[in-house]
């Protein structure tokens, strides 16, 4: 699966999902720090990329329609968050991927859990 992954999510995470067979780039990585919300999922789209991220604004399916993009996966996580935390979401996306497609579809990630979403048309 080609995933880009939100600057708000670091190298660690980057070469966990490298390690499972995915091909990552990172926002960092292209220089795309700080891009708007709607140019970096044009990024994705065009690179035919699945976005990964931490930012909670992407997990709405009325502003961000999961069937315009290759796949968005929003991981959430507790309100005081360890790196355990972000490790154990990143890993359920793995599972997830291994299982599921994501294009076209919404997916909100925490440890052992993935909601799905997919608007309709």
């Amino acid at each position: 699966m080609k995933l880009k992954l939100d600057e708000n999510l670091g190298n660690r995470c980057a070469e966990m999902l490298r390690l499972a067979g995915h091909h990552v780039t990172t926002v960092r990585e292209q220089n795309l720090c700080s891009s708007t919300d709607q140019d970096l999922l044009k990024t994705c789209l065009a690179e035919q990329r699945c976005l990964v991220t931490l930012d909670l604004e992407f997990g709405n399916p009325l502003r961000f329609k999961p069937t315009e993009y290759e796949g968005i996966a929003v991981l959430r996580l507790p309100h005081k968050p360890t790196l355990n935390d972000l490790y154990d979401a990143i890993t359920t996306l793995i599972g997830g991927l291994s299982q599921k497609e994501i294009a076209k579809k919404l997916w909100i990630v925490q440890r052992g859990k993935i909601r799905e979403y997919q608007s309709e048309g």
